[in-house]
Formats: structure tokens, sequence, C-alpha cells
């Protein structure tokens, strides 16, 4: 478990800036969860206990000029 900064990916940075909005309605209409709030805690609980902490215990360096 990481506790405090997060380094920061370009990588993954950029893709998620770049993944489009179509793709996201695609996915919508043909995933009957996708996109829906709280979906993570049905689909793998485990995962979306241990992504709750990390995002409540770590910060990314964006956090800082805010």
């Amino acid at each position: 478990m990481k506790f405090g900064l997060r380094t920061p990916s370009l990588k993954k940075s950029f893709k998620a800036r770049t993944t489009g909005r179509a793709k996201r309605a695609v996915k919508k209409a043909l995933i009957p969860g996708y996109g829906k709030k709280g979906m993570g805690w049905l689909k793998n609980p485990k995962k979306a206990a241990y992504n709750k902490v990390y995002h409540k215990t770590s910060f990314s360096i964006w956090d800082l000029f805010k």
C-alpha cells in the first residue's frame, strides 16, 4: 500500500486524457453495469476496498498546486 505522494506517470496521464467519449458511450451501451456508481463493489469488492484506502492515503503532485 502506498502512503504519501504518488509517482506521476506521463504515459497513464496522457492515456486518461485522450480516451474518447465515443469509446465510453459504446461501452455504456453494451455493458449493463458500466459507468454506474458503486459497481466496483459488486464486481470486485477486494479491489474496490483497496482502491478506496489507496486514494484516501495517497495524493498526486497536482494536488499540491490546488
